[in-house]
């Protein structure tokens, strides 16, 4: 039994009431890009699928609507009662449950797909990499995980540019938002692309891909392999 006094607290850093909240409500094409990114990653009907971190639930949805049974697990409970209202609004049934990373309730082996968006870097690194072990244990063999998260693709340019400067240039060169590229430099745990690798390399993933398509984006395609599959 790990000692709680220790234990991180995922919960202090929720900071979302119903009105933040509603900033999530998804009036964008987040449909189309959670359906595009599912039909991609193969999901097939009576699939049972993990989106971590779901946040206002649109590709927990989607992914009921194309079939899949579907459990939407967030810390936050005006994400999940937002996922909640998206699934009626879609006449879908999806699964709730309030936890995170380092507590969402798992059977071992059980997943044949978990998603995770814009989660992990709530998470110091030690507690990134038992978050990936866990998500590891819970995924059939076989199976996949698909991660977006926000890291840093490079790292500041030392001699050339101090880091006020290097942030800058992150801002104006590539249409980020300055309170959000404060707060993730200031208050959150994001962390360097190299640095996820290697940890999702620790925990027995099989790297597919890895797009760094934005100087703070990274998206990731792990595979879990089979008993005697080769990477």
């Amino acid at each position: 039994m790990l000692a709680r006094d220790w234990y991180y607290n995922q919960r202090r850093k929720i900071g979302l009431d119903s009105a933040v909240a509603s900033l999530y409500d998804g009036h964008d094409d987040s449909d189309l890009r959670a359906r595009t990114a599912l039909s991609a990653l193969g999901v097939r009907p009576g699939w049972r699928i993990a989106d971590i971190g779901c946040g206002n639930g649109v590709l927990a949805c989607e992914a009921a609507l194309m079939g899949a049974q579907v459990d939407a697990i967030d810390i936050s409970p005006a994400m999940l009662a937002l996922a909640e209202i998206c699934a009626r609004d879609r006449k879908v049934a999806i699964r709730t449950q309030s936890a995170g990373l380092l507590s969402f309730a798992y059977q071992p082996n059980s997943y044949d797909l978990i998603v995770s968006e814009f989660t992990l870097h709530h998470l110091p690194d030690f507690w990134k990499a038992v978050a990936l072990s866990r998500i590891f244990a819970a995924l059939k063999p076989g199976a996949n995980f698909y991660l977006r998260d926000i890291v840093f693709v490079r790292t500041p340019d030392g001699g050339e540019r101090d880091v006020e400067e290097w942030a800058e240039f992150s801002i104006t060169n590539h249409d980020f938002n300055r309170d959000s590229v404060v707060t993730h430099m200031r208050d959150e745990y994001s962390t360097f692309g190299w640095v996820i690798e290697r940890m999702l390399g620790d925990a027995g993933f099989v790297l597919m891909s890895a797009d760094y398509h934005a100087p703070l984006h990274g998206t990731y395609l792990l595979h879990k392999p089979k008993h005697g599959e080769q990477g």
